[in-house]
């Protein structure tokens, strides 16, 4: 960062395949956060879709995880690494509706195969690396409006 500038917040959290309990805890934490730093509502609803999605989908679908916000005046960039068995057909994952979760969890009202939808429609940009057998890094950028900063 150039000198005088802040340095970025950055928020952190591990996720556990299948640990439904606390699914959602660290989306609930980074939307809390930005309501404090006086972020707009619409930019900050965007953010929180966008890490509860990345959040869910290495609960369901990965062994384990980490969701990383990183928060600067211009943007809110938020990573998305797992290791799980990745994305064998990203263009096929990225289609509403289709789902690769088993029947289980579908009846449990997750795993409905708009995740990775909700991700793309409420960032800016979206980048979908994955091996399969290894995992999966999601990183996607929510700008931040000039004018939506609270004074």
């Amino acid at each position: 960062m150039a000198p005088g500038m802040p340095e970025p917040l950055v928020l952190e959290f591990q996720v556990t395949g299948m640990d439904f309990r606390t699914a959602g805890e660290g989306s609930s934490r980074l939307k809390r956060t930005l309501r404090e730093i006086g972020l707009d509502p619409v930019t900050t609803r965007r953010c929180a879709v966008c890490a509860y999605e990345a959040e869910m989908n290495i609960v369901i679908h990965a062994w384990r995880g980490t969701v990383r916000a990183c928060i600067t005046p211009e943007a809110v960039e938020i990573v998305s690494n797992d290791e799980g068995p990745g994305i064998p057909d990203i263009e096929l994952a990225m289609k509403e509706g289709y789902s690769t979760a088993p029947a289980h969890i579908r009846e449990m009202g997750f795993g409905a195969g708009m995740g990775l939808a909700n991700m793309n429609k409420c960032s800016d940009e979206m980048k979908i690396e994955s091996v399969v057998g290894k995992g999966t890094c999601v990183r996607m950028t929510i700008g931040i409006p000039k004018d939506s900063q609270r004074p």
